[in-house]
């Protein structure tokens, strides 16, 4: 049964269920070093062992993907076209773009823009398989202009392996967990190393993708899923089937409802039971809702606001636009009644790869800058480089580093280099 509490009981609710990292990370450095050392071998003993592989080689053919595509239905292969056209529009919007503008005379400064070579896109398969994530991961990279795009999944799904067909990513490979994050971090005769890995995963995925950081480019780090909603009124259907979507995924999702309204939260408690009678995943969803959720009665929609922004939801849902500039953590903002989290799941334009467990303090969701890099460029002339000179050199010296000035000095005409200067403090010239 789904709680109704009050704002002073919020804090135990929000408190996110600890995920248990440590035992995760422990679980998967084996597997980690075992790809590592012994690269191919060590990815089919795990892949035969957690995935079930039977193949020779995880490496999906062409032949095998357009057979798959083949198998579509008509109807599936036109989602795909309208979600992924959809994707690609708003990523496009997302790219940085390339400039170069005077700063002053003689001063040109700008960047240019340049795709990461290789990204690699994790493909959930466990208990529902998920090639909108193919589209959500694969998109955004095509868009970028990445050259290699791959993607992992660990099951042989028509769905995901023929979406991927249809988008253009030839590099499929039939892998999971956390062997398959350490094939793509470390590179194997078969599969190439990855620049970034992106997308969801369970936890072992989450924990592999938290210890080769900076080994490799990640995304974050995901938990589970969860969305918040705040409406002081609404269509009570509306409000828990919305509730319901995310309770479906998982039972350590959480659905949190705050609202003004003792009424609407009686009524959309009551509403949550009459539909779970009936949805094919009430076994997982009652466990999320029981669990994990709650519907919270706030004494303002400003309270609702701050306490969003301590939660830093993944999913926000705002029956309020009003709301909107007072909100500054969200993973993704659906605003109205019309604007369910599930259209922006599939097909409306931004991605549905969220940062969740707090992670929204610190970014929004995956987007096509996520697959580019931002390089500046800078041009001086003899009269913009003199007019620094001074700035450089006496902050160069500061620093004990008398060739960063020289560097400056031996540019300038009727410059000349001064006696040696001897560095300000004690242990040389400082690190970078």
């Amino acid at each position: 049964m789904l709680r109704i509490l009050t704002s002073k009981d919020m804090g135990r609710v929000l408190a996110r269920r600890a995920a248990r990292m440590t035992e995760a990370e422990d679980a998967v450095r084996p597997i980690l070093e075992a790809v590592r050392k012994r690269g191919d071998r060590g990815l089919m003993e795990y892949a035969r062992k957690f995935d079930g592989l039977e193949r020779k080689s995880v490496r999906v053919s062409a032949d095998e993907l357009a057979q798959a595509a083949a198998r579509l239905t008509p109807q599936f292969r036109a989602a795909v076209e309208v979600a992924s056209a959809n994707v690609r529009r708003f990523a496009e919007k997302q790219l940085p773009r390339e400039s170069m503008a005077s700063f002053g005379p003689g001063l040109r400064l700008g960047q240019v823009v340049r795709p990461l070579d290789t990204v690699a896109a994790y493909i959930p398969a466990g208990r529902y398989p998920l090639p909108s994530t193919v589209i959500m991961t694969a998109v955004p990279a095509l868009v970028a202009g990445v050259k290699n795009v791959c993607a992992a999944c660990p099951k042989p799904v028509d769905e995901v392996f023929g979406t991927a067909h249809m988008l253009g990513v030839s590099h499929v490979f039939q892998m999971g967990g956390a062997q398959a994050i350490a094939a793509f971090a470390y590179g194997t005769n078969t599969v190439p190393r990855a620049d970034r890995i992106v997308g969801p995963g369970n936890i072992y995925v989450a924990a592999a993708k938290k210890l080769l950081a900076g080994e490799v480019g990640i995304d974050f780090v995901a938990g589970p899923t969860e969305i918040l909603i705040i409406a002081a009124e609404g269509d009570v259907r509306f409000l828990a089937a919305d509730m319901l979507a995310q309770a479906e995924h998982d039972t350590d999702a959480s659905a949190i409802l705050l609202t003004t309204s003792k009424k609407l939260a009686a009524q959309v408690a009551k509403e949550v039971e009459r539909q779970l009678q009936t949805l094919p995943t009430a076994p997982v969803a009652r466990k999320a809702i029981a669990k994990n959720s709650a519907i919270i009665i706030v004494s303002s929609l400003d309270e609702a606001a701050e306490l969003s922004n301590d939660f830093a939801p993944e999913h926000l849902a705002l029956h309020h636009e009003e709301l909107i500039p007072k909100i500054r953590h969200a993973g993704s903002i659906f605003v109205g009644p019309f604007s369910p989290e599930a259209a922006g799941d599939y097909a409306s334009g931004p991605n549905h790869v969220l940062p969740t467990s707090g992670v929204a303090r610190l970014r929004g969701g995956l987007s096509a800058a996520d697959y580019v890099k931002v390089i500046s460029v800078q041009q001086l002339n003899e009269h913009a480089l003199a007019k620094l000179a001074p700035a450089i050199t006496t902050l160069a010296r500061a620093e004990g580093l008398e060739a960063h000035a020289r560097s400056v000095e031996v540019r300038l005409v009727g410059q000349a280099f001064p006696p040696a200067q001897t560095a300000p403090h004690a242990g040389g010239p400082r690190a970078r």
